[in-house]
This record gives structure tokens, C-alpha cells and sequence, in this order.
């Protein structure tokens, strides 16, 4: 594992991560623990919403922190949830969950282990599979 430090005014935004409505920065992590975790910031991307599909990620640690604005999430068992400004989420592994919708203004952190991790699209909780 190495130093890392990385400065908001030379980070760039991109849109080529996991959801399309979203931008990301990547904040150094990977590269730093040499794939043990990724960390980035997330923010909405204008005129995007979220497409409510039910999903669960194979990780070791998944963890959001919101910085400003709001998502609405739901979680298999525990229902709808408001994140704000403030918000810490820890989402266990393999809970199967969705985005329900965010303001236009939302900026997140999500520290995740490990780096590379896998995403599924599931069925919603309680629906019949055959």
C-alpha cells in the first residue's frame, strides 16, 4: 500500500461507471491499496434519473456517505430510505436493493472492498421466480 492524496480541484468527473445516471471521481483508492478497496465520489448526472432495478453487489464492504442533496433507496427487509446530507449507509453485503429516485444535486462518497466487485440484477424481494 502506498500514500495517496487527491485534491478537488484536479479530480474529473466521468460518466463510465456502474449506473448511467451517475458521475464519478475516482479518489486514488484502488491504485493505493493496490485493489484492496475503491473509493469515489458519486454525483447525479443532469437531466438522468435512476431506473429503479432491484440489484445486489458481491463485496466485502459497501459503504455511502451522502454529501449533499438526497437519494431514495429501498432494501430488501428494510424498506424505502431517505439518505440526506449527513446520511451514512452501510449496505451489507449481497442485500439486494435499488435507487428510487435523487435530487439533481446529489453528491455522494462510496468506499467499497473489495475494488473489483461484481454487480447482479435481481428479481424484487418476494417476487415469484420459476
Amino acid at each position: 500500500m502506498k500514500f495517496s492524496i487527491q485534491h478537488a480541484r484536479d479530480g474529473e468527473f466521468h460518466a463510465d461507471g456502474l449506473r448511467q445516471y451517475f458521475e464519478y471521481r475516482d479518489l486514488g483508492i484502488r491504485e493505493a491499496t493496490n485493489g484492496h478497496a475503491v473509493m469515489h465520489v458519486i454525483r447525479a448526472r443532469e437531466g438522468t434519473q435512476a431506473t429503479g432495478e432491484w440489484h445486489c453487489h458481491d463485496v466485502g464492504l459497501q459503504l455511502v456517505y451522502v454529501l449533499r442533496g438526497w437519494a431514495r433507496f429501498e432494501y430488501e427487509g428494510v424498506g424505502e430510505v431517505l439518505m440526506e446530507a449527513g446520511t451514512c449507509v452501510h449496505q451489507p453485503p449481497g442485500i439486494r436493493h435499488r435507487e428510487l429516485a435523487h435530487s439533481e444535486d446529489l453528491e455522494l462518497i462510496e468506499i467499497v472492498t473489495p475494488a473489483d466487485f461484481t454487480t447482479q440484477t435481481v428479481a424484487a424481494p418476494g417476487a415469484a421466480t420459476s
